[in-house]
């Protein structure tokens, strides 16, 4: 059964922490309806190494929302920027390999693939039409802008910066109009590029695309201190694969698991700020129905959740503890992560390409953030 217009924009609120702005989407939604035109929305991906949690369930939750919704989702593998931003050494036949890891992952957590398309960013780079429009992207783009874009591919300003780097944002500006989409459905970390396109699209006679960002999902450390020196806070409080005990990663032992959620910063009391009950929030409660935690009678004996916000309010009253939540989360995650694991096991092209990906990671990893 088709959705109303109101039903289709509050499932897009789901997924959108931030949306930009929500009277132009509902405005295209409405458009495209009319018209009996696709609505086309799209995120890109380095191909740089493992896929954390946050790449692999969370964003199956959030494609699925947008496909429910009637929006079909293009994933731009983005090999060529990968290179650009020096990953693997910059050499593009592991990139692209890697590329191809990714989407095999992709295709067994759990994402409605019906209107999913994946587009390799070295198939685009191919068609001159791609460069001139980079090309005018830059000629109305100052080098100052520029920088303050490197957000998005996990540098800042303040970084020693490659020329290929300076590169990046144009080519992912570029992409939005080469594509096209109509809504960049990406992490608030890429927000600045969004607004760039947003900004550039009239001087290039395109329409303005609409962004819808989700939320980022924190790493499994004690976030820092909120002084960081002008530093974006965002990028210091989400998963890092330089430091692989921040995320939970969708090939982990269920071992591994238990290691880094029983060591992760979930302070008594605080709802803020405290990546394992936003592991509850995002991805546990989009997944189950009740959320069942086993304890002592000593302690409360066993409680069932049917809400986030119910297991919010009893953390923060203290009625619920960290070594009541922890092991709950560990048993959750490891049944999610299950059925992927096991395909990587068995099958033999999954398990190739796995075994590929961890061999050059090693040789590679101290370029990959």
């Amino acid at each position: 059964m088709s959705l109303t217009l109101d039903e289709k924009i509050a499932l897009l609120k789901e997924v959108g922490e931030e949306i930009i702005t929500l009277d132009e989407l509902r405005e295209i939604i409405q458009w495209k309806s009319d018209h009996n035109k696709e609505i086309y929305a799209y995120d890109g991906f380095e191909p740089s190494g493992n896929i954390h949690i946050a790449q692999g369930l969370l964003r199956a939750i959030n494609v699925n929302k947008m496909t429910k919704s009637g929006v079909r989702f293009k994933f731009l593998v983005a090999d060529w920027h990968a290179a650009a931003n020096k990953k693997f050494g910059g050499n593009l036949e592991v990139i692209k390999k890697v590329g191809d890891f990714f989407i095999e992952l992709w295709k067994v957590c759990g994402m409605d693939l019906s209107k999913v398309e994946f587009i390799y960013a070295s198939d685009l780079v191919k068609n001159p039409d791609y460069w001139e429009l980079v090309l005018k992207i830059g000629i109305e783009t100052t080098l100052k802008r520029v920088k303050r874009c490197t957000q998005i591919m996990g540098r800042s300003e303040s970084d020693k910066l490659y020329a290929s780097q300076i590169l990046y944002p144009l080519m992912q500006a570029a992409d939005i109009f080469y594509l096209p989409a109509d809504i960049c459905q990406l992490g608030m970390d890429q927000r600045k590029v969004n607004m760039l396109a947003r900004e550039i699209a009239k001087k290039l006679d395109k329409p303005k695309p609409v962004a819808i960002h989700h939320h980022m999902l924190m790493g499994l450390n004690k976030p820092p201190a909120t002084d960081l020196n002008g530093v974006d806070r965002t990028i210091e409080i989400k998963m890092s694969k330089s430091d692989p005990d921040t995320s939970i990663f969708m090939l982990n032992s269920p071992d591994e698991v238990k290691r880094k959620i029983n060591k992760a910063y979930c302070p008594p009391k605080q709802i803020t700020e405290n990546p394992v009950l936003e592991y509850c929030k995002y991805i546990i409660f989009e997944l189950v129905d009740v959320f069942k935690i086993e304890r002592p009678e000593k302690y409360g004996g066993n409680i069932e959740y049917s809400s986030y916000d119910k297991l919010e309010k009893d953390y923060a009253e203290g009625k619920l503890n960290p070594p009541d939540l922890k092991p709950a989360v560990v048993k959750y995650l490891n049944q999610f992560l299950a059925p992927i694991i096991e395909h990587f096991e068995k099958d033999d092209y999954a398990k190739e390409l796995y075994q590929f990906v961890q061999e050059e990671y090693k040789k590679y990893k101290t370029n990959l953030i």
